[in-house]
């Protein structure tokens, strides 16, 4: 029998216990040998010991990267010794489930397939592992624990459809992140249809530059306008996508049907059928060419260039001290356009993109820059409808950053005053979760926490390379520290 090591040797113990025989005759079994308390167990080629070394082993690198290191503890195993100590662990049993319960969905197989997780919130453990993500599974999981108080969830319909059904006692709450994305992305919407204001806006003014009497005058490179119409393959079949969806819609078609018939999913053909125009799903799709990362220093390098610094090196420690991590034979590259010629006259920076502009509303106001909050004051005296849009985003901010749920009613029919039909959209999402939302606004719980556990499953699963069945998973996600 193998034992742990001593100074680094493989260690092996023989031992001579004592056999006895059984003298019933209807006994399946004949002999019993005497087991050594701590140190032995039936049919085990392991102490005690190394057996549950090796399973922590196996829990906390999987196969492979276990073996690999048992090698170097002298106990040595291969990949498939560890996988069944570790299938040979017994679950753990919680006796009437958590009083805050954390629930989260996980892809099994991205897009095909999907599992649920399941969280005391208290603790910060994992309890359980659903194989399946429907709300069937989990009525009937929580119908098995009456203790469950609290649910904190997404707002996923299939889990409160589930977390009502099978604790009908519990408190839901929704998660406050997935609350402030959604309000995000209605946001994003909004300042897609007017972003013909983002064109007025105006850089702040720079102080003169020095220009050398030897330097002739150059047009430097500028980002191109990004709120021209999209062009390429990947605008082509946006706008084809979104012509379908939207002619499948008029023919009186749910978004579950379409989104079979045409091979997407769910969500995708919500944002297609929520856009009143492809170009909305075209501003921020990636299909023009991706800006450089020296590109968002250009201002300084203009300025600086403008000044007489064509000292390319000097120029790129300047901009690396300032959040450039590129190279600086990328900044010797950018700037050889500009040595043909040398007096340079600075063309006009291009207008804020829409993804800016939206942050500019997402953002704590006291951490924009004073470029920032000129541009936004600009900005909402020339467009009603986004000074309207600033209003409401911040006091939804601060009903959900000092928890004031029971302010949201007043503040949805605030919005639904308002001519904002990308608001009105959210506010109707909200409704139909009211007192989930409520609740997520008003109690301290969050789905934080289940959100770690989520991306600590894709970890364990890029370690096992997709190749262990979801019973393995399962032990390892469980019983992992």
């Amino acid at each position: 029998m193998c034992d742990t090591a001593v100074s680094g040797q493989e260690t092996v113990l023989h031992l001579r216990v004592q056999r006895f025989r059984c003298g019933n005759d209807d006994c399946g079994k004949r002999t019993f040998a005497e087991q050594i308390s701590g140190l032995t167990i039936r049919y085990g080629r392991y102490s005690v010991p190394l057996r549950s070394l090796l399973q922590t082993i196996g829990l906390a690198l999987g196969g492979r990267a276990g073996a690999r290191l048992t090698h170097h503890l002298a106990a040595a195993v291969n990949r498939m010794t560890l996988i069944r100590l570790i299938r040979s662990l017994p679950d753990p049993q919680p006796a009437d489930g958590p009083e805050v319960l954390g629930v989260d969905d996980f892809a099994l197989r991205r897009g095909h397939t999907y599992g649920t997780i399941l969280i005391d919130i208290t603790t910060s453990r994992p309890i359980d592992m659903l194989p399946e993500r429907s709300s069937d599974a989990l009525a009937t999981w929580l119908g098995q624990r009456p203790g469950v108080q609290v649910v904190c969830r997404d707002r996923a319909g299939c889990y409160a459809d589930g977390a009502t059904r099978g604790a009908p006692q519990a408190i839901q709450v929704a998660d406050r992140w997935h609350m402030w994305r959604n309000l995000g992305d209605a946001v994003e919407r909004t300042i897609t249809r007017h972003r013909t204001h983002l064109r007025d806006l105006t850089p702040a003014v720079r102080p003169a530059g020095i220009s050398s009497p030897a330097l002739t005058a150059v047009q430097l490179p500028a980002k191109a306008d990004r709120t021209e119409p999209r062009a390429g393959r990947l605008a082509e079949r946006t706008r084809h996508r979104h012509t379908l969806v939207h002619q499948l819609i008029a023919q009186g078609h749910d978004l579950r049907t379409i989104a079979r018939d045409l091979g997407l999913a769910r969500n995708t053909v919500r944002r297609f059928a929520r856009a009143s125009s492809p170009e909305e799903l075209l501003v921020n799709d990636g299909t023009g060419k991706r800006p450089r990362a020296v590109e968002e220093f250009a201002d300084h390098l203009r300025h600086r260039w403008e000044q007489g610094c064509t000292n390319a090196e000097q120029l790129y420690h300047e901009i690396k001290a300032m959040g450039y991590r590129g190279k600086g034979t990328t900044v010797r590259q950018y700037l050889q356009p500009w040595r043909a010629q040398a007096t340079v006259n600075l063309p006009p920076s291009p207008p804020p993109t829409v993804r800016q502009a939206t942050g500019w509303f997402l953002r704590n106001p006291d951490d924009l820059d004073t470029d920032e909050q000129q541009y936004l004051r600009t900005l909402t005296a020339t467009c009603p409808a986004l000074a309207a849009v600033r209003d409401h985003v911040r006091a939804f901010a601060d009903m959900m950053m000092n928890l004031r749920g029971g302010h949201l009613e007043q503040w949805m029919n605030r919005v639904q005053a308002d001519d904002l039909p990308e608001l009105h959209s959210f506010v109707t999402g909200l409704r139909r979760d009211f007192y989930a939302a409520k609740a997520g606004l008003t109690l301290p719980h969050s789905s934080g926490k289940v959100e770690g556990h989520v991306n600590r499953i894709k970890m364990l699963k890029r370690q096992m390379y997709g190749r262990a069945n979801p019973d393995l998973l399962r032990k390892r996600i469980l019983l992992a520290d």
